[in-house]
């Protein structure tokens, strides 16, 4: 059973999973979540810099910062994920977010195939505002085709380590979906409450999502396929989920 937390200072539930991001977050009573676009990925310390000066513009506090998706060059190995998770939850802290490895934020970091970012960037960001509407909103945390904490190596929880046919992905594809039909209902939601579920892989997922997706009601509103990999050397498959209360594209100057 997943563990929901409130984190009063942003507004947002979340759901506790490991150091560098929480499982997914959902707005509190009196809050609801927008997600903010950026028209074009910027590195990191830049967008942070973006990010604060956004929510000072609408007069939200930066604990207001709920969840973030990233862009990397290339896959990590585990160690190199863990030192760039060191770095990235330093802002974190200093906003007042992150404390004693909990970290309510939550997260996608994803790999282009195809123009790929010279340094790992941020692509959107979401935050909790005033409600304007009683309709829930939440924002599903990447995860991908493994077992997130365990024993031994991360490889050594892959589903189906190192195979990309299709019967792999088809196992790999459950996997991740069942993954999020579990944050979302933790967070006190369905299927049918998603407006957006993403899916990131460089395999061909064609002759499986009909089944393992949309057959079980994972995508009522479509799913987009971004193809990029996985954060980590060996994953094959990641998806996330969201329903924001309001998208908005940001365009730097």
């Amino acid at each position: 059973m997943s563990n929901v937390i409130v984190f009063a200072p942003g507004g947002y539930r979340y759901i506790s999973a490991v150091f560098q991001y929480s499982g997914g977050v959902a707005a509190e009573p009196g809050f609801e979540i927008e997600r903010a676009r950026l028209a074009k990925p910027v590195p990191i310390a830049d967008g942070f810099r973006l990010v604060e000066a956004h929510l000072k513009s609408i007069g939200r506090p930066s604990t207001a910062f709920a969840a973030c998706e990233l862009r990397s060059p290339a896959p990590f190995t585990e160690q190199g994920f863990i030192d760039f998770n060191r770095h990235y939850v330093q802002t974190l802290e200093r906003w007042g977010i992150y404390k004693d490895e909990v970290n309510p934020v939550a997260r996608t970091n994803v790999c282009p195939e195809h123009h790929k970012p010279p340094s790992p960037s941020l692509y959107a960001f979401s935050y909790t505002v005033p409600a304007r509407s009683g309709r829930g909103s939440f924002i599903i945390a990447g995860g991908a085709d493994a077992v997130e904490v365990g024993p031994g190596p991360l490889n050594s929880r892959i589903v189906r380590y190192g195979e990309t046919s299709t019967d792999a992905m088809r196992e790999k594809v459950r996997f991740t979906v069942a993954l999020m039909e579990e944050r979302v209902k933790a967070l006190g939601f369905g299927w049918a409450d998603a407006s957006h579920t993403e899916a990131y892989t460089v395999q061909d997922i064609g002759a499986v999502v009909g089944e393992e997706v949309f057959a079980k009601g994972a995508a009522p509103g479509g799913l987009t396929w971004t193809y990029c990999r996985p954060p980590v050397l060996g994953l094959e498959y990641e998806m996330d989920v969201r329903s924001a209360a309001r998208e908005i594209v940001i365009r730097q100057s």
